[in-house]
């Protein structure tokens, strides 16, 4: 994890809540297996942040059921190492449970500057994907992002325009929405949220089930963020 320089709620038995405490604590303690890519960029572990995000709405970009009874609220930059892996992870977690409507994922802005001065650009141009081409669109150019580096290795910028076309948007209105910052105020004010809510790192994500929001430190590997979604559907099921 790299440091950083709405939905209606469900109805929750109490049995779940206690038990979405017991994974909380199991993450927690695990959140130090995140690997260590290079010596600049270590994966770190803080605290659960204090307070709250936001409530996933319309205005997100979310890959899956909506009304998925687990959702998985990523904070995220396009050019860090960490990121790439827990990408990876989640399109695993994805392919298991999202094709059944049991999980979904929601993509949020969180560029780190002062480590990855491309960073900024990149979740503009995701954001004007979405905007010019829709949701699918967003998730396509993301993923085309991160399966078209290495993992310490930056985003080549000039490829930007040509995953934006693959993603379906055209492109000179790809670029006209770049090159005027029309997504400049929304990813400062992703950026924001985050440091509002005490989100120090990326990646930095939450598995929200009703109004309960458990974090998950750094890049967990697949098997500890399917254990997590195993127990809650266990609870949501049984």
């Amino acid at each position: 994890m790299e440091p950083k320089t709405s939905n209606s709620s469900l109805a929750i038995p109490i049995s779940i809540v206690l038990g979405f405490g017991l994974v909380a604590v199991a993450i927690y303690f695990t959140a130090g297996s995140s690997p260590v890519i290079n010596n600049n960029e270590a994966a770190t572990v803080t605290a659960p942040p204090p307070a709250k995000i936001r409530t996933v709405d319309s205005s997100d970009n979310i890959r899956g059921n909506p009304n998925a009874p687990i959702l998985i609220v990523e904070y995220s930059d396009y050019d860090c190492p960490f990121c790439k892996l827990f990408h990876n992870t989640m399109n695993q977690i994805m392919d298991e449970y999202g094709v059944g409507g049991k999980v979904a994922w929601v993509y949020r802005q969180l560029p780190i500057a002062a480590l990855h001065p491309n960073a900024q650009k990149i979740s503009e141009a995701a954001l004007c994907v979405g905007e010019l081409a829709g949701n699918d669109a967003f998730w396509t150019f993301s993923d085309l992002v991160f399966s078209e580096r290495g993992v310490n290795d930056p985003t080549n910028m000039t490829r930007l325009p040509e995953f934006a076309k693959t993603a379906g948007a055209e492109t000179t209105a790809f670029n006209n929405c770049l090159k005027n910052g029309q997504m400049t105020a929304k990813v400062s004010e992703s950026a924001r949220e985050a440091a509002a809510a005490g989100i120090n790192g990326t990646p930095h994500s939450y598995i929200i089930v009703g109004d309960n929001q458990l974090p998950i430190e750094g890049a967990q590997p697949y098997s500890t963020v399917k254990q997590a979604i195993d127990n809650i559907l266990g609870q949501l099921e049984g």
